[in-house]
């Protein structure tokens, strides 16, 4: 089964845009996990809008799961990683003050500083990801740098579904295919839904994880937490 981590920064985004602490970040994590769900991702950013440092720092203690934090790999981000000790570090080429992820790595011209901060965080027994797209080079370029996982940019692929193109996928298939073959293991995120989660899992060979935050708490406004998390895992069955 392809496990479902969910992303909680729109419920940091919802709790900050009034102040105080409601929602209750960390009591939403335990619950996403008592509801079945089989990880949680955040992703701080340096203006901290939504996700803050200290929320990192204090999931720690409560995620009994699987723990996944999402971001660019700047220093801050560096020290706050190693500090917090996550299952999984997922890397992602966000420029400063980006409204959310737009494209994947350059995992060639960007190799040596990849291998470099990949071979920190193995060597502290941490679980590295890249954020890449669907592009075969960018696959292979993945590989050279030690990393354990890639995480497949998925907006266009949601796009081309919600436009009825279910070809839209094939990039993906043959990007799955490389990375298995290369014994890289393969997460996705980005724009995955209930509307096209079930397809695209029956069509990834060797998908291990999804990482989904905004469809699904945006569906969880008319479906329940808990209700929508299960939808999720049903799917992913």
């Amino acid at each position: 089964m392809t496990k479902l981590s969910v992303n909680i920064n729109k419920i940091a985004t919802l709790r900050n845009a009034r102040g105080g602490n409601v929602p209750d970040l960390l009591k939403v994590a335990v619950d996403i996990q008592r509801f079945g769900g089989q990880g949680i991702t955040i992703h701080p950013r340096p203006d901290e809008r939504h996700i803050r440092y200290q929320d990192a720092r204090d999931l720690k203690a409560i995620i009994t799961t699987e723990y996944n934090i999402e971001g660019n790999p700047q220093h801050n981000f560096i020290d706050l990683v190693l500090e917090c000790r996550p299952d999984q570090v997922t890397l992602v080429p966000d420029a400063i003050g980006a409204i959310t992820s737009s494209a994947g790595w350059d995992t060639i011209k960007n190799q040596e500083y990849l291998t470099e901060v990949i071979q920190e965080f193995q060597k502290n027994g941490i679980r590295t990801s890249i954020f890449v797209d669907p592009i075969l080079e960018m696959i292979e370029g993945a590989k050279k740098t030690g990393t354990d996982r890639i995480e497949l940019y998925t907006e266009s692929f949601a796009h081309q579904y919600s436009l009825g193109n279910e070809r839209g996928i094939d990039p993906y298939v043959e990007a799955a295919k490389l990375a298995n073959e290369l014994g890289l293991g393969i997460n996705a995120g980005h724009d995955l839904s209930l509307d096209n989660i079930k397809f695209f899992k029956e069509n990834i060979p060797g998908l291990l994880e999804v990482s989904i935050g905004h469809a699904l708490i945006s569906e969880a406004l008319y479906l329940g937490l808990d209700n929508t998390v299960n939808m999720y895992l049903n799917k992913l069955k």
